[in-house]
């Protein structure tokens, strides 16, 4: 019946939610809602400690994924978008007086859907990265990675009720956009219109997960720290991308990166055997 570490800091996560739902909440069933998930919640791991372990190996994917759509209970009815007012003079000085949008565009539709393609890769990376420990023999390591990119990613999603704001693109729509729009642009855009969630886009998710797993790679296979630096690598790739293609405000993406060192935590856990 014991739990890991990662599986405790699920509990904690989705206990949290529920105790915060009612404040800022005020009328409706979905403000007592949270309460019943974290109990189904904290009842399936218990349940996997006796029973199907080894899905214990990848229920972080199915309750991260959980935890994001939670966050869209936080949308506020009304906003003034006082807090988007304040960011964009930072967007626009990178993107226009210091050029980054010329210089991801100078070589036309290469570097735009480069950074597309990395943008929509940020869903699997997670994945990919806990496949990497399997392909090198490094299961015993997964409880380190888990509890790294959990930290790193939960707890941008805590922050999302105190910040409501919406995408750049959104509140100054048509202005900053890029110049090339391309097929893998269109496809981001398609998914959050269909998938993404209205409540807040501070921090970045998309930039402190992405970080959270390089850093919990280079904290897990410390003797092989290339896969660690291409992920960092990638992550960077991911945080250009939420500015150039206005899906955060640079304010989101330097916050993300802040909250993933939050993934440095794994390294204190007690014990790194797999249960």
């Amino acid at each position: 019946m014991r739990l890991r570490p990662y599986e405790w800091l699920i509990i904690a996560y989705y206990t949290y939610v529920a105790a915060l739902a009612p404040i800022f909440i005020k009328e409706g069933e979905t403000r007592w809602l949270g309460a019943a998930v974290a109990a189904i919640v904290t009842a399936i791991l218990f349940g996997l400690t006796r029973f199907y372990k080894p899905l214990r190996d990848w229920v972080p994917l199915a309750f991260t994924l959980g935890a994001y759509r939670e966050m869209n209970w936080f949308t506020p009815s009304v906003r003034d978008h006082h807090l988007e007012h304040a960011w964009i003079g930072w967007d626009r000085w990178l993107l226009d007086t210091a050029h980054l949008r010329a210089a991801v565009e100078s070589l036309g539709p290469l570097l735009p859907s480069y950074l597309e393609i990395c943008y929509v890769l940020v869903y699997a990376i997670a994945l990919i990265s806990a496949l990497i420990l399997l392909f090198n023999h490094r299961r015993d390591r997964l409880d380190i990675f888990w509890f790294a990119f959990l930290a790193g990613t939960l707890t941008s999603y805590a922050l999302f009720p105190y910040f409501p704001s919406d995408p750049p693109r959104v509140v100054f729509a048509g202005s900053d956009l890029p110049h090339i729009v391309t097929v893998f642009r269109r496809f981001n855009l398609a998914i959050l219109g269909q998938y993404g969630i209205l409540s807040s886009v501070f921090p970045s998710a998309h930039v402190s997960s992405a970080f959270a797993c390089a850093w919990a790679l280079l904290i897990a296979m410390p003797d092989r720290k290339r896969y660690g630096f291409v992920v960092a690598v990638y992550a960077f790739s991911v945080a250009i991308a939420t500015i150039y293609g206005r899906y955060h405000f640079t304010t989101d993406a330097l916050a993300g990166f802040t909250i993933s060192f939050f993934a440095f935590s794994a390294t204190l856990l007690p014990s790194r055997r797999v249960y």
